[in-house]
């Protein structure tokens, strides 16, 4: 009997969807109507994507950058229904070689859509075969080599590549202005996280919700629509268990006291870090790396996952010199920064 490959690098197409927790995906909206937030996003997509319906085209491709959590996956899935087409979904790191990408291509219709999540880390060599499918449609493949090579062209179906990243400034020029949209997702407004819990109870069949248990939820959910649905799940666990399955302000502070969430929505780590800089480097300036190697953390975790929020709620600063906590992120934490002499600072 022949073998079934059950791991594999290539790209899937959104039909093995349905695997997963049906309320799960019920919860990401299916169409731009049902998409909240990111309003000037919503507006350029659902114009491109009339345009491109009324002239029988392709949709542009698209790039989408900003913090994890904010909803570029989802768009993705949004742009494919909104063609009646298929997304086609892989990451940057899955695609090591030319055939992984060639064999996805190959298999997609016209106006399908290729989702890349984390498209900055696209081997150079894959990235070369990306150009000529995005402009011309069409991939020059080489086969053997020596004297025996040949290059053989294989005509693409018209298609929408979706690229998504946290980093675009490690973008290649070249691949970033093949691009016909390119935007920069922001984080959600709090009245946005509240209409997103409150659509997302719904579907939970959370009946027993009080208007300030959304409100909480929202206070804490540093901005990002996966933080908020994670936590309103650790609500409706808690609430089930521990208070008959209402869920107000004071479950959701018990739930998530829990959880080691404070009123502000920093975790565990993010106390961590602060704590770093204030009682072994007095409160900074002091470098991303040094601060790692104090707590046992990657860099990237914490540059990608800790600052962006402290960051937006003005408990650090970044310096030429290095991080440093402000006068808000010291007394968070009960920390007196040290009072800074008239010479510091001159140069």
């Amino acid at each position: 009997m022949a073998k079934e490959r059950i791991v594999s690098q290539s790209a899937q197409a959104s039909e093995p969807e349905g695997d997963l927790d049906p309320i799960t995906l019920e919860i990401r909206p299916r169409l731009m109507r049902e998409y909240i937030g990111q309003r000037a996003l919503v507006e350029r997509l659902s114009i491109a994507l009339d345009a491109a319906r009324k002239r029988g085209e392709t949709m542009e491709h698209v790039l989408l950058h900003g913090p994890p959590g904010l909803g570029k996956t989802t768009l993705a899935h949004v742009i494919a229904a909104e063609m009646g087409s298929k997304a086609f979904v892989t990451s940057g790191p899955a695609l090591t070689k030319a055939s992984d990408l060639v064999g996805t291509l190959t298999k997609m219709e016209e106006r399908d859509v290729l989702f890349i999540d984390e498209i900055h880390r696209l081997p150079a060599a894959v990235e070369e075969y990306i150009y000529p499918a995005m402009e011309d449609r069409k991939i020059d493949f080489t086969l053997d080599n020596g004297m025996h090579a040949r290059v053989v062209t294989i005509a693409l179906k018209p298609f929408t590549l979706i690229g998504a990243t946290t980093r675009a400034g490690m973008l290649t020029n070249a691949l970033r202005s093949r691009f016909g949209i390119a935007h920069h997702l922001e984080f959600y407004e709090h009245e946005d996280l509240v209409a997103i819990l409150s659509r997302a109870a719904g579907i939970l069949s959370m009946r027993s919700v009080a208007a300030d248990a959304f409100d909480a939820i929202a206070a804490r959910a540093r901005g990002t629509p996966r933080i908020a649905l994670r936590l309103l799940r650790r609500v409706r666990d808690y609430a089930d268990v521990r208070s008959g399955g209402r869920a107000d302000a004071q479950t959701v502070a018990n739930a998530l006291r829990l959880e080691g969430i404070d009123d502000r929505g920093l975790e565990d780590l993010d106390r961590k870090y602060m704590r770093a800089i204030a009682d072994v480097y007095g409160g900074g300036p002091v470098g991303l790396e040094a601060i790692a190697a104090t707590i046992a953390e990657d860099a990237g975790t914490l540059e990608d996952v800790v600052e962006p929020y402290l960051l937006q709620i003005g408990f650090l600063a970044r310096t030429r010199l290095g991080r440093k906590l402000t006068k808000a992120g010291a007394d968070s934490i009960g920390f007196a920064l040290p009072t800074q002499s008239q010479g510091d600072g001159l140069f």
